[in-house]
């Protein structure tokens, strides 16, 4: 048996090697899985930089494909199942770490740029709101953005919810019409889901994502006329869930993790937001933990293989790197602007920042 796997996922190898020793597991870079690369593989475990589809497999003998992300939008899925292959995502593996991301971006913003004379005052490394009439509108409310509201009613935020797949809230317009801040938290879908099996192995188990219909430039021209003047836009989901060419056109302040045609992203965007990252949100040690053990899970069951518990491996490097040495990651006050400053110095850099980010909570 014979698993590829991205090199950038952290635990998996070392798991593999020592738990599964009959398997034979081939690291690669994202651009070396191409598909002579995988012809020979029963498995492949990706993250969103690799494009799953019939140009990668119909030459394969590929049986399953994880991806380490929430997000599958880059995973042909019905190619998959025409094809009887399993394909499975991590829904919520880095749901608190991007809730994380979303307070040190509300904390930076109101520090900086007071809202209708709203501040916030740091104290124990937490930003106190100094009122509580500010509106915070959570579009999708999953895993993380579950996470979001409770952590947004914490710090005071009227919260405004919107997930028509659930049942719960108020409509896109009143979120638009009524929020002092909007933040994205759906998947990418450009038509609706169509997924034929029910099981787990089948993609991810996140409450109705295939309900939103499309998601794609759900945030566009239309959406942003109706929104206050000045509202802030976030978006920490997918690249195309925001419209940045109607994003720009606007006057309104907006904070982006993810981007449309990544990693090649827009200068003019990127010079005008006003947070900007590298698709790090969930980048945090636990979220590549839980991505890890939920795709090592599911191949275990699917060939019948032991489980493996990757809670006694500690994070290494895919680069050799002792545990010991590695650089921790930023996680003091104003950690988000400083990732900031580095993009907008080299946009061009984008990947390769994102590939020597340090994982928050090293």
């Amino acid at each position: 048996m014979k698993i590829v796997i991205d090199k950038n996922i952290p635990f998996l190898e070392e798991a593999v090697k020592r738990e599964w020793q009959e398997v034979e597991i081939c690291p690669m870079e994202s651009e070396e899985i191409t598909p002579s690369a995988v012809r020979d593989a029963d498995v492949l475990v990706v993250r969103t930089r690799t494009k799953i589809d019939e140009s990668l497999l119909a030459s394969s003998q590929v049986r399953m494909v994880c991806t380490a992300t929430i997000g599958f939008d880059h995973i042909d899925t019905a190619y998959c199942e025409a094809n009887h292959i399993r394909w499975m995502s991590c829904p919520g593996c880095n749901a608190q770490a991007v809730c994380d991301y979303i307070e040190e971006a509300l904390d930076e913003y109101l520090t900086a740029s007071p809202v209708s004379g709203l501040t916030a005052q740091r104290s124990c490394s937490e930003a106190v709101l100094q009122r509580s009439d500010l509106s915070i509108g959570v579009v999708g409310v999953g895993h993380v953005g579950s996470l979001v509201a409770q952590m947004a009613e914490r710090k005071g935020l009227k919260v405004l919810l919107n997930d028509p797949p659930k049942g719960i809230g108020v409509s896109l317009d009143f979120i638009a019409e009524n929020s002092d801040i909007i933040t994205f938290h759906v998947p990418l879908i450009k038509h609706k889901l169509q997924t034929t099996n029910s099981s787990p192995l089948y993609g991810g188990t996140d409450g109705g994502f295939e309900g939103f219909g499309s998601t794609f430039h759900l945030c566009d021209e239309v959406f942003l006329r109706k929104c206050k003047p000045g509202a802030l836009i976030i978006n920490a989901a997918r690249g195309g869930v925001v419209d940045e060419q109607a994003l720009l056109a606007s006057d309104h302040p907006f904070i982006l993790d993810t981007w449309e045609n990544e990693p090649h992203i827009n200068p003019s965007v990127l010079d005008k937001a006003f947070l900007a990252s590298m698709h790090i949100a969930g980048y945090s040690v636990q979220g590549k933990r839980n991505a890890s053990q939920m795709c090592l899970d599911a191949i275990a069951e699917l060939f019948r293989l032991p489980e493996i518990n990757i809670s006694e491996y500690r994070y290494t490097a895919s680069t050799g790197t002792s545990a010991a040495s590695i650089q921790k990651g930023d996680s003091a006050p104003g950690w988000l602007s400083r990732i900031s400053d580095s993009l907008k110095k080299d946009p061009t850099a984008f990947e390769s920042l994102r590939r020597v980010y340090p994982l928050r909570g090293v």
